[in-house]
Order: C-alpha cells, then structure tokens, then sequence
C-alpha cells in the first residue's frame, strides 16, 4: 500500500508530500458507534489447531452515562468469553467475568496481555499475521459494534503499532 502510494506520489510529481506521511498508515484502525470508540482491536496469529486466542483493545466511554460490554461473537470462533488474569500467591489465573466489563463514563477499559481480555474459544482456521479477524462486541446501551482484529505476529505484547492506544 505505502509502495502503490509512494509510486503515485512521484509519478504525478507530488513532491511536496512530506516524508512523515509516508510512515504512517493511510487508514486508522479505530472503531467509533455513538459514545464509544474501540481503539485498535488486536489478537495474535494461531495456528488451525490452537484451541484458544485472545483479543486485545482500548475501549473509551466520552459519554456522560455508564455502559457495559456484555458479550462478544464472532464466525471465526466456536465462542467468545471475557476473561481476566490477575496474580495470585505468585501463580498467573485466568477467571472468566460475570456481568460483563463496566465502561464508566469518561472512562477507558484496557483489554491488554496479562489482563482483562476477550478469550476466542475454538478458533477456526488459524489466524494469519496481516489477516483481520471480525468480532461483534456486545453493549448494554450502545448495542452491537463490528470490529476487525488485526493480527499481529505470534507472542506479539502490544508493543507494536498498539503502543499508545
């Protein structure tokens, strides 16, 4: 993509483009449905016989009133549950949350590594880096939101282009 527009830009003797442009990407992956905005959702490549991968983003309430995310879905997994890890006694624990994950308004929630995540049950296929993945995320108050996943490469930490977000 950056090449096609590189390639463009010079051919058509655009040369006042400035060079900062050209590392970024052209489109953001970001998701906005009323007061909420999903800030790049990620999970990392698996392979097709990967029982289970996580899903990983920022989720900002600029609303004045509270809302909940109370499920998620997707094709490409037999389920999705909300998960959160914690460290107990030194051991890491994964327990599933009841209720859904509270956005309180104004606030943000972190779906990150080693935290609260969304846990694909049953991925079908595999998941391949540079590949998208859709999830329907699941509001009390703003209802149904579609996202694309990016995949990120095996063992990825949000370190990457998710820095930040």
């Amino acid at each position: 993509m950056r090449r096609t527009l590189l390639r463009a830009v010079l051919m058509t003797g655009a040369a006042f483009v400035p060079l900062p442009f050209l590392g970024t990407p052209v489109a953001a992956h970001d998701f906005r449905a009323g007061d909420l905005a999903i800030d790049h959702p990620w999970t990392r490549a698996v392979g097709a016989a990967a029982p289970t991968a996580a899903a990983y983003m920022v989720i900002r309430n600029t609303g004045a009133a509270p809302d909940r995310l109370v499920a998620a879905e997707t094709p490409r997994a037999a389920r999705v549950e909300m998960h959160e890890m914690s460290v107990t006694d030194g051991i890491m624990r994964m327990r599933p949350i009841a209720g859904g994950i509270p956005l309180p308004p104004g606030g943000e929630v972190r779906l990150a590594p080693g935290g609260l995540h969304l846990m694909l049950i049953g991925p079908q296929g595999g998941f391949q880096q540079g590949a998208r993945v859709p999830v329907t995320l699941v509001f009390e108050r703003a209802g149904r939101i579609t996202v694309e996943l990016a995949v990120d490469a095996p063992g990825a930490r949000g370190t990457g282009p998710h820095q930040g977000h």
